[in-house]
C-alpha cells in the first residue's frame, strides 16, 4: 500500500456488519459448490509463492528496477504453468506502462510586482513558465446541485483562484450535505482544482490553510533528498496549479478567510518553475479466463506487484505483507478458478488477474490501467476486488484473530456489499471489519490502493486489507511474519466473492455517486 503523499497536484491530497442478504430476485443460483475449488488455495502453496516473491532475489521489487523486472517475470511463469490466458489480445502478459520521474521544479512566482519562492511561499510540482493577467476568485471552487461556485462564472483561459472549505447554514449545518458532517467535497481538496481545469482554466491557485504546511514539508524533504516524482507519462502539457501561503491569497482578495462571492482582477503574475524528467520503464501483469455464458463482462481480481526496494542503507524491503501477500494470493485465486473451468464449471463472466505497478509511486499502473488503457471496456467492468496486504495482523485491533478490514463495498453499491456479506456468512464466516470504510477514517484508505482508481469511473469496488503493522514499509516485513492460516482464508473469502460477481444471473448493479 502507497503511504500519503502529495504527488502531481490532481492526485494530492465502517459500516457495521448487517448480516443482510441478497433480495431474492438478485440472489446468486449456482448449482455447482465453490468450496472444493476454493480448497486448492492452501497455506502451503501461498507460503511457497510468498518465499520466492518476497526474497531477497527479487530487490523488494522496486518500480522500473531489475527486481520488478524478476517479479513480473515471475508472475507470467506461473500463469503459463497455470494454462490462463494473457488479457491483453497481442497474446503478451504484460502491459506496459509509461512512467517518468519528474524532478521537483525549483523557481519563483512573481505576483504584482512581488517575488515569492517555490517551497515557502508556495508549492508547484509541474515546471511552469508562463504569464497570466486575468484571475477569477471563485470562492470554495464547488459547483454541485444543492451549491455551485461557477453559476455564470467564465473561466476559461483565466487563472482560478479558490479555496478550501464549503459553505455553511447559520445553524452550522452544511449546505450540501444538509448535515453536520462535510460533504465530499472536503474529503479530497485537489478535485477542485481538477474541475476548474476541465472548465477551462488555464492555471489554478488554491488556497488551503489545512494543507500548506505539510505539502511545504514534503517538498523540501523530497529536494533535500533529491527525489522526484514519478507518474504517469503523458503527451499532454499540464497546466499551472499550486497550492499558495495565507500571504500570496490575500495579496489577490484581502478577505479571503471570509469572502465566496467570485471576483474577477487583473494581476500580473509570471512563473518561473524549471524542472526536468526521466523516462521510466514498467509493466502490469494481467492474465484472462474467459467467461462461458457472459464473456463480454468482466470482474478485475487486483493487486500491486511493487514495492519500495532497497534503503539508503543497502537493507532489501522484502514487501512480504505489502502486497506480496496480495499477489500469492491472486495466484491462488486464479488457479482455482482454473481448477473449476477445466472441470467444466468455468465462470460466465470473464475473470481477469490484474497485477499493477506503481502503486507505491501514487497507484501508477491502475490509474494507466483505467484512465489511458483499459484492456477490456470499462463499462463492462462488473466489479473490481482488490487485495493489499492480507497476511498479518494489526496489532492496534482488538478481537478474533481471523478478521479482515473491508473497505468500500458499500461506497457505490448496496447490492455488491450485500452479496459480500452473504457470501462471507455462507462460506467463511471471518470478522468483516468496516473500521476504516467510515468517511471520516484520517487514514484514508479508501484512496490509498488500487481498487480507488477503478470506484472513480464508477466501477463498484472491494478493498481487503489487514491494516498496517510495525514492518510495514521496512525491511523487516518478511515471509516469516506472515499468518498462512489467516492469508488462506482471506484468500478463499476473495475467491467466493468473485465467484458469485461472476456467476450470478444479473451484474452488480449501481446505486450510488462516485466519490
Amino acid at each position: 500500500m502507497k503511504k500519503i503523499l502529495y504527488v502531481p497536484l490532481f492526485l494530492l491530497m465502517a459500516c457495521n456488519s448487517s448480516q443482510k442478504t441478497v433480495s431474492e430476485s438478485a440472489a446468486t443460483k449456482i448449482v455447482v459448490d465453490p468450496s472444493v475449488y476454493a480448497e486448492t488455495i492452501t497455506e502451503a502453496e501461498l507460503k511457497t509463492h510468498l518465499y520466492i516473491y518476497a526474497s531477497d532475489e527479487f530487490e523488494g521489487r522496486e518500480t522500473g528496477e531489475p527486481g520488478q523486472k524478476k517479479a513480473i517475470a515471475y508472475l507470467k511463469e506461473q500463469y503459463e504453468k497455470l494454462g490462463i490466458s494473457a488479457a491483453k489480445s497481442d497474446g503478451d502478459y504484460f502491459q506496459k506502462v509509461p512512467l517518468e520521474i519528474a524532478k521537483l521544479p525549483t523557481g519563483i512566482m512573481q505576483l504584482n510586482g512581488t517575488t515569492y519562492e517555490q517551497g515557502k511561499d508556495f508549492v508547484s510540482l509541474e515546471p511552469s513558465d508562463d504569464s497570466f493577467a486575468d484571475i477569477v476568485y471563485a470562492g470554495y471552487g464547488i459547483d454541485d446541485d444543492a451549491y455551485s461556485n461557477y453559476t455564470d462564472l467564465h473561466v476559461t483561459g483565466k487563472l482560478v483562484l479558490i479555496k478550501e472549505g464549503e459553505p455553511m447554514k447559520q445553524d452550522s449545518t452544511y449546505v450540501i450535505s444538509g448535515s453536520a458532517e462535510p460533504s465530499k467535497w472536503s474529503a479530497d481538496p485537489m478535485k477542485r482544482i481538477g474541475l476548474a481545469l476541465e472548465k477551462g482554466a488555464k492555471g489554478v491557485l488554491l488556497y488551503s490553510p489545512s494543507m500548506f504546511p505539510r505539502v511545504v514539508g514534503y517538498y523540501n524533504r523530497l529536494l533535500n533528498s533529491d527525489s522526484g516524482s514519478m507518474s504517469v507519462k503523458s503527451e499532454k502539457a499540464n497546466k499551472f496549479s499550486a497550492i499558495i501561503s495565507e500571504e500570496m491569497a490575500k495579496s489577490i482578495i484581502p478577505e479571503i478567510v471570509t469572502e465566496t462571492t467570485a471576483v474577477s482582477k487583473t494581476v500580473q503574475l509570471k512563473t518561473t518553475l524549471v524542472g526536468s524528467s526521466n523516462a521510466i520503464d514498467s509493466e502490469n501483469v494481467a492474465a484472462i479466463l474467459k467467461g462461458s455464458e457472459k464473456p463480454n463482462e468482466y470482474i478485475v481480481i487486483s493487486s500491486h506487484l511493487d514495492h519500495i526496494g532497497v534503503n539508503a542503507e543497502g537493507e532489501i524491503n522484502n514487501g512480504a505483507d505489502d502486497d506480496g501477500s496480495g499477489t500469492v494470493a491472486l495466484l491462488e485465486i486464479a488457479q482455482a478458478f482454473k481448477a473449476a473451468a477445466d472441470a467444466g464449471n468455468g465462470p460466465k463472466r470473464s475473470i481477469i488477474f490484474l497485477h499493477v505497478t506503481g502503486e507505491e509511486k501514487g497507484l501508477l499502473g491502475s490509474q494507466y490501467y483505467t484512465d489511458v488503457d483499459p484492456i477490456v471496456p470499462l463499462e463492462n467492468t462488473v466489479a473490481n476486488l482488490n487485495i493489499d496486504m492480507i497476511g498479518r495482523i494489526d496489532p492496534k485491533r482488538e478481537g478474533d484473530r481471523n478478521y479482515i478490514y473491508l473497505i468500500g463495498s458499500d461506497k457505490l453499491s448496496t447490492d455488491l456489499h450485500e452479496l459480500s456479506e452473504e457470501v462471507n456468512q455462507k462460506y467463511m464466516n471471518i470478522e468483516l471489519d468496516y473500521t476504516y470504510n467510515d468517511e471520516n477514517d484520517p487514514n484514508r484508505f479508501y484512496y490509498r490502493s488500487d481498487h480507488y482508481n477503478f470506484a472513480k469511473n464508477n466501477i463498484p469496488i472491494i478493498f481487503y486489507f489487514n491494516g498496517t503493522h510495525d514492518d510495514y514499509h521496512r525491511p523487516s516485513d518478511t515471509p516469516d511474519k506472515i499468518n498462512y492460516d489467516l492469508l488462506q482464508n482471506r484468500s478463499r473469502l476473495v475467491f467466493h466473492t468473485a465467484w458469485e460477481v461472476a456467476n450470478r444471473d444479473k451484474r452488480v448493479i449501481v446505486d450510488k455517486e462516485a466519490k
